[in-house]
């Protein structure tokens, strides 16, 4: 009977999925450096230390067509897994990497996005409409959008992107 319950059958999925993800961090900021990124830190900070390696980390300026082709270089790689950026999720008119990722995502999670602006909301109300955190698959890889603020990007890892991280990953690469 257990072979049926929905749950069990997550749980077998999480089971066979790997332990192992390399990821790309990428900060879209016309601000930010590498010192003074402290979302992106976190995030690398937050994969390393349950065993996922970061094999890449950069930062990126708020323009589309860098945001478009950083990701593009990036599913080209056989070494990355999974994208994940933080910043530019907002809705001022600088904020484009939602409009610069979803083209190139085969298949988009919307259920993320959804899960995200609720437990976001949870803690800072209202505000969290303002977000636009994205995820999708793209390639056989994980892309995955966040907010570049350090408390956002920590609800976003540990409630959403790490518990998922492998079992995504496994199904990015099924074929039918």
């Amino acid at each position: 009977m257990s072979e049926t319950n929905p749950a069990s059958q997550a749980h077998h999925h999480r089971k066979s999925a790997p332990a192992q993800v390399p990821t790309a961090v990428i900060t879209v900021s016309d601000t930010r450096t590498l010192d003074t990124d402290t979302g992106g830190a976190r995030v690398a900070e937050l994969l390393s230390a349950v065993g996922h390696p970061v094999v890449v980390r950069e930062i990126v300026k708020d323009e589309p067509a860098e945001i478009s082709a950083t990701l593009s270089a990036l599913l080209a790689r056989d070494d990355v897994a999974a994208v994940i950026f933080t910043g530019g999720t907002g809705v001022a008119p600088r904020d484009v990497t939602p409009e610069a990722v979803e083209p190139l995502l085969d298949r988009v999670v919307p259920g993320f996005g959804e899960l995200f602006r609720a437990l976001s909301y949870q803690e800072i109300g209202s505000a969290a409409l303002l977000s636009r955190a994205l995820a999708g698959l793209a390639s056989g890889r994980v892309v995955f959008v966040l907010p570049g603020s350090r408390g956002a990007v920590e609800l976003a890892m540990e409630k959403l992107v790490l518990p998922e991280l492998g079992h995504l990953a496994a199904e990015a690469v099924k074929t039918r």
